[in-house]
């Protein structure tokens, strides 16, 4: 049976990589995983020796699935490295890390997308394959790459975040083919379904994880018109990022990293916050706050932090 926090009805999250697969493997163990679809990022999907990278599915899949490299956060576990030691040999590219059995997660999809079949389906499968409960899918199957604007020129994101390991200031962001993408039928389906009693923002970067997914057209509108409470998760405390270059970035794009500013960039569309213990005092106009602890070092804290928002969101429909 759902615990009381829990919503009746179906779940829905939006989330990046790392930070959101914390809070995403939180609801998937908070509730029943058969009523959670997740809506992940694809802004920094991108092609390396010729195999389609999805960054944010695989880390949130890995995760779901019990694979993940929990030291890193991204990757498998337990993972062999022949394949970049064998590069490196050659004097290939190495600044990008694919390890052996990460390495066939991408060689699948990139043969399945070949074949004809779409991101949505081709990650629903490996999701699968994994023993993955829930629905894991991309806002759309259409590329969305998004663009760091710094000042050192246009970089791919995965060039700004690895490669430069995200140490040129960030000038602005583009999501590239966003305005011309269409949303996934699946990720459609998920939004207008009648049993949606929540929408859950994980506490990834807004602006790398988030404003991508929304950038698809129909489905900030789609969220702004659903009956279901819009819950995030803030990605700063005590106005540092909880991981990245959050911080970092929003004082380059001439803002204060300040939870009034997370807010600001969903514009409207939050009606819960959930802030630190710590921030439970900074002022925030627009969403109703709500304070908890929001650090998720253990599964436990995971499961916390997902009970929060679910109970949050339950509150809201009151």
């Amino acid at each position: 049976m759902p615990e009381p926090h829990f919503p009746s009805g179906r779940v829905l999250a939006l989330c990046g990589g790392i930070g959101g697969a914390k809070l995403a493997l939180g609801l998937y163990r908070a509730m029943p995983p058969e009523a959670l679809t997740l809506v992940v990022n694809t802004g920094d999907d991108f092609r390396h020796f010729g195999l389609a990278v999805s960054p944010d599915i695989d880390t949130v899949t890995y995760a779901l699935a019990g694979r993940a490299n929990t030291q890193t956060g991204w990757g498998r576990g337990e993972e062999s490295w022949r394949f970049m030691d064998a590069v490196r040999e050659l004097g290939g590219e190495d600044w990008f890390g694919l390890g052996d059995t990460d390495l066939a997660t991408k060689a699948v999809r990139t043969q399945w997308l070949a074949q004809g079949r779409r991101l949505s389906e081709a990650t629903a499968m490996i999701a699968r394959a994994l023993g993955v409960g829930c629905a894991v899918q991309p806002a759309t199957d259409d590329p969305i790459p998004t663009i760091v604007e710094t000042d050192e020129g246009d970089l791919a994101f995965q060039h700004y975040f690895v490669r430069r390991r995200w140490q040129p200031a960030v000038r602005g962001l583009r999501y590239q083919g966003a305005a011309d993408a269409a949303l996934s039928p699946e990720t459609a389906r998920a939004l207008a379904d009648p049993e949606l009693a929540a929408i859950v923002i994980c506490p990834s970067n807004p602006w790398l994880s988030i404003l991508p997914i929304l950038a698809v057209p129909g489905l900030r509108e789609a969220l702004a018109a659903s009956p279901a409470p819009v819950v995030a998760v803030a990605p700063l405390v005590g106005a540092q990022a909880i991981k990245g270059p959050l911080a970092k970035m929003m004082v380059e794009l001439g803002m204060e990293p300040s939870l009034q500013n997370i807010a600001d960039a969903y514009d409207g569309l939050l009606d819960v916050l959930i802030v630190d213990e710590a921030d439970r005092h900074e002022a925030v106009s627009g969403p109703k706050i709500v304070a908890a602890p929001i650090v998720m070092h253990s599964l436990d804290d995971r499961i916390a932090v997902a009970r929060a928002a679910l109970a949050a969101a339950r509150a809201e429909r009151r």
